[in-house]
């Protein structure tokens, strides 16, 4: 991070651990998800979703702005909810049409919201994570951490 005095990286001394990031996406409540629309202008919305094997998922109305928004730009942002502690998910979101990932990923989610998705038309989302930022705001200069993944 070039410009903030933010530790050497390649050291790895201060850096989060990678559990740290896990834990939040796993905990928070309320996920602010962005995208972009077909012209580029930028939509942010808050939505419920889950943390499982190291991707985020959400599920939309099939007409609302999130949904035809990724339809034709599946790039995404997935942020926790707390700001200092945040959690920076860039990422891309795929539909996901596999009924028993589905009921996977509800048997997660039911619980964790105490609300009944049957009957629900979805779509659901997952969106794999490209890069993800995590950083503790009070320790910014120490914690500062990027995560990469293959795509």
């Amino acid at each position: 991070m070039p410009g903030y005095g933010v530790v050497d990286e390649n050291s790895g001394k201060g850096l989060l651990p990678w559990s740290w990031a896990t834990e939040r996406l796993l905990k928070t409540h309320n996920y602010w998800i962005s995208t972009a629309r077909p012209d580029g202008r930028p939509h942010t919305m808050v939505v419920w979703g889950v943390w499982l094997d190291n991707r985020f998922y959400f599920s939309t109305g099939k007409e609302s702005r999130k949904a035809r928004n990724l339809a034709a730009n599946p790039n995404c942002v997935v942020c926790t909810d707390r700001a200092d502690e945040a959690v920076v998910v860039e990422g891309v979101a795929a539909e996901v049409k596999n009924k028993s990932l589905v009921k996977k990923v509800l048997k997660t989610y039911e619980p964790k919201y105490k609300w009944e998705m049957d009957g629900s038309e979805g779509p659901f989302f997952a969106v794999t994570p490209r890069v993800v930022f995590g950083l503790i705001e009070l320790e910014l200069t120490s914690t500062a951490t990027r995560w990469t993944f293959e795509s």
